[in-house]
């Protein structure tokens, strides 16, 4: 038996043999929704959940790929899915059936990689439905709405040996890699400190009036897992990003990207102590997050991380909206929003540039940057055919999540936090970790491995 047939074959075992439980699974849908077997040469069935605008763009990028085609797409809002179907005309001919469940989508034997760009609150629950059923899967940032779900996600991948690659693709983007790698080898000496931040001028989203659910739109399958409440006009269809009850606020938001890059440049895994202050400061309205934020993550006696967001002033750092700037012995360098890097001597002067050199081989991608993210998705095609490494692996993308859920959590209790270094688990604050760990569920949505 080959590689390919013996990874298939244990995954069928393991998914006939086991069960991950979540509220609300249509019935007939088990075990026996497992993958096909992808043959070499055979493109790979994407189904998309969540296509109203990153969502969108995922499914024409998986459109694009030599590898790959889009059957399925999936969103509680009709509208999205003809808007969605008819993008994806102009980059593929595969006839493209559209569902308000994506979970009768999961059912299809014939799905190979679920894309799962729905709300955070959505994600991990999604994950591990779409593990349950045996898909590989491309999961958005942030992977959890709360640490513990990143842990679930982790038994769930270990439990069903399914392939699950988080989506902070500048993993993949190759001269991001290269300036990682110039840290790593000590270009700029010992680094102990690296500062990332993200700005925006995001305007006010006012006072909801709760009104009578639009036609176009499944409200109670959208909240999903998150304890219901009434509708609202002014949460969907990104306003939900700074609630609690569903979103993770600017931090996970846009924070996760350069944290992410931060943590893997130190090369750091859990923290030791964090701290957050910040608010919604600019104005008095529905928006629960705060709008003006500073995390600091320190990992023992020499390193540590901060994260700057300011979601409603776009005054720049260090000359761009978003970065991550390594602080060391001997210089520092810069990694902004784009495919490139900056190197700078001990006094602050620019000794070397890297630029992004310009489109790779996805011509039909007018957009430099889904240029960029198709290599996050090849390094995924690659993975599933020949059980090489992802570049984003789900134990990954959970600790670089989880610095900045533990940023949040140290904002709204209020306090300092001690973080045990072994695990990331909150030391000497059971509050804490009762409270802000995990999260309440709808009944019959909690998600179980």
């Amino acid at each position: 038996m080959d590689n390919n047939s013996r990874r298939n074959f244990i995954k069928k075992t393991l998914i006939a043999s086991t069960a991950v439980g979540l509220g609300g699974v249509l019935p007939g849908f088990s075990a026996k929704s497992y993958n096909r077997i992808v043959g070499s040469n055979e493109k790979m069935r994407v189904s998309v959940m969540g296509v109203n605008s990153r969502g969108a763009a995922l499914a024409q990028n998986f459109a694009s790929q030599a590898q790959s085609e889009v059957i399925h797409v999936c969103d509680v809002d009709s509208r999205a899915i003809d808007k969605c179907k008819t993008g994806l005309a102009k980059f593929q001919n595969t006839t493209v059936t559209g569902f308000r469940d994506f979970r009768k989508s999961l059912e299809s034997k014939d799905v190979d990689i679920f894309v799962i760009a729905a709300p955070d609150h959505w994600h991990a629950p999604a994950a591990i439905l779409a593990s349950q059923a045996g898909k590989s899967i491309y999961l958005e940032k942030p992977c959890g709405h709360n640490p513990r779900e990143g842990e679930l996600l982790i038994a769930a991948a270990n439990k069903y040996g399914n392939i699950i690659q988080m989506g902070n693709q500048r993993r993949s983007w190759p001269n991001v890699v290269k300036g990682i790698e110039e840290v790593h080898n000590g270009t700029i000496g010992k680094v102990f400190y690296a500062k990332t931040w993200y700005t925006n001028n995001r305007p006010s989203i006012g006072v909801g009036k709760k009104t009578s659910v639009p036609s176009w739109l499944d409200f109670d399958l959208w909240q999903g897992p998150a304890p219901r409440t009434a509708y609202q006009d002014n949460l969907l269809h990104y306003n939900w990003h700074w609630f609690w009850n569903w979103g993770t606020g600017e931090a996970l938001n846009n924070g996760t990207h350069m944290v992410d890059l931060a943590r893997w440049g130190l090369q750091v895994d859990y923290p030791t102590r964090v701290s957050s202050n910040g608010g919604r400061y600019a104005y008095q309205d529905d928006w629960e997050t705060p709008d003006t934020q500073v995390i600091s993550l320190e990992f023992g006696p020499d390193r540590m991380i901060t994260w700057e967001g300011r979601s409603c002033n776009a005054m720049t750092t260090e000359g761009s909206n978003v970065g991550v700037i390594f602080y060391g012995s001997n210089g520092s360098l810069q990694i902004d929003g784009a495919n490139s890097y900056k190197l700078f001597d001990i006094k602050g002067k620019l000794v070397k540039e890297v630029k992004d050199s310009g489109p790779i081989d996805t011509a039909s991608l007018s957009s430099p940057s889904q240029q960029l993210d198709a290599l996050h998705m090849q390094n995924m095609f690659a993975a599933m055919k020949t059980s090489g490494n992802l570049n984003s692996d789900i134990v990954s993308g959970h600790k670089s999540t989880l610095l900045v859920q533990l940023g949040n959590i140290a904002l709204r209790a209020g306090k300092q936090l001690e973080i045990n270094p072994q695990n990331g688990y909150i030391l000497n604050d059971d509050n804490a970790m009762k409270n802000l760990w995990s999260r309440e569920y709808a009944k019959g949505w909690e998600p179980k491995v």
